[in-house]
């Protein structure tokens, strides 16, 4: 078991590869979170699969899980312009991150 405050959580948003689609989630293991998307089961009817967000553009970190949880509801509420001007922060390009994690 971690010792308090030591653990990680992350936040995070998928798009798909022509970056019309946003898909935000909350992990304790981000890599293999994007991994789990990445592979879906062939008869996965998860949101990520049937849009096909493979691909990671935006992510932050936190050491308490309601912290995490609690952003992941309040960037899922906001309009798509809203979570545009966030990943424009910090990856104006809309670079795909997957393997940087």
């Amino acid at each position: 078991m971690k010792t308090l405050g030591t653990h990680n959580y992350f936040i995070y948003i998928l798009t798909n590869k022509m970056k019309t689609v946003l898909y935000t989630g909350v992990t304790i293991n981000l890599a293999e979170r994007v991994c789990w998307h990445c592979n879906p089961e062939a008869i996965s009817k998860h949101f990520t699969t049937k849009y096909k967000c493979f691909y990671l553009i935006y992510f932050e970190q936190f050491q308490d899980i309601e912290t995490a949880i609690s952003r992941e509801k309040q960037i899922k509420g906001w309009t798509r312009k809203k979570k545009e001007d966030l990943i424009n922060l910090v990856n104006p390009t809309w670079r795909f991150l997957n393997d940087e994690i």
